[in-house]
């Protein structure tokens, strides 16, 4: 029988009333667990995998996992992006999410990442009228102007093959998502870049998906689900805005895609904040993994 742990959140994580609970590894993923060898078991046993209703950023959102999905706090998420997958340093934002058929040392399937932009209120009016091919060749442009930075610094070089999911706005759950196909360093095998923003009184609520272009059908079959899964909690909700006290942002749902968000230092080109939030997120140590489970088989 499944031992489920006691697990109490930090601060900005609570517990909401459908009670969330954490479980180990082993109790999320039998079917691999007994498949790790020591090194790779020490990578993930100190991670709490979360399911129920999860309270994140302070009263900001609440998740409802509903038994499809794992959340792992910032801490373990932060884990997760430099200790496993090899990325830069990161706080681990708002969280990270999991279907449960995928752990983070699957060589297949998909996390996704969780922050807040606290950029005031995006008025969707512009929803409807933007010109989304040529928001694609301008970030197109800004990812070539950025390549020399990245290659100065000791990363790939990177090509926006185009959208992978043209934009879309949900006028009715106040979200709005797309997706790029990229290209690292001339590799043939592409990576997904989905990006979701959630509309909230005083900001947006990031949701990005990391994946490779193969996981593209199973990232939309399960968006429906992500979309209703997100809720901001009153007093953060779109609806709640009120125009004589909240700050309305600079941008509208066209520049989110666009990129173009205002940060704590101020306007950021896109292809330069995409960078830096999303794009060091390399899919090279998921490929790795698969290897090094292959050549076990083999040996």
């Amino acid at each position: 029988m499944t031992m489920f742990r006691n697990f109490i959140f930090a601060a900005s994580v609570a517990i909401a009333a459908a009670p969330a609970y954490a479980i180990s590894f082993d109790e999320a993923y039998p079917d691999i667990a007994d498949q790790l060898t020591e090194e790779d078991r020490a990578l993930v046993q100190s991670l709490d995998f979360i399911t129920g209703d999860v309270v994140v950023g302070g009263n900001l959102a609440t998740l409802s996992l509903d038994g499809k999905f794992f959340y792992l706090n910032p801490a373990d998420t932060a884990h997760v992006l430099q200790k496993i997958w090899g990325n830069p340093p990161s706080d681990g934002g708002l969280g990270m999410v999991f279907p449960v058929e995928s752990s983070p040392l699957h060589s297949s399937g998909w996390g996704m990442e969780l922050w807040f932009e606290d950029i005031g209120y995006v008025d969707d009016k512009d929803a409807q009228d933007q010109d989304y091919d040529a928001i694609l060749k301008d970030l197109q442009a800004e990812v070539r102007e950025a390549n020399e930075w990245r290659q100065e610094n000791g990363y790939e070089s990177l090509r926006l093959i185009g959208w992978a999911e043209d934009p879309t706005y949900d006028p009715e759950a106040r979200v709005v998502y797309w997706a790029k196909e990229l290209e690292f360093g001339g590799s043939p095998d592409h990576t997904l870049n989905f990006n979701m923003r959630v509309l909230g009184r005083k900001g947006v609520l990031v949701q990005n998906f990391i994946a490779s272009m193969d996981e593209l059908p199973s990232v939309k079959n399960a968006l429906p689900s992500v979309i209703a899964m997100t809720e901001f909690n009153e007093g953060h909700r779109y609806a709640d805005f009120n125009p004589s006290m909240d700050t309305v942002a600079a941008v509208g749902v066209g520049g989110l895609v666009a990129g173009k968000v205002l940060t704590k230092t101020g306007f950021l080109a896109a292809g330069l904040l995409l960078l830096k939030k999303f794009w060091f997120v390399l899919l090279l140590p998921l490929i790795w993994l698969k290897n090094l489970f292959t050549r076990k088989q083999q040996d």
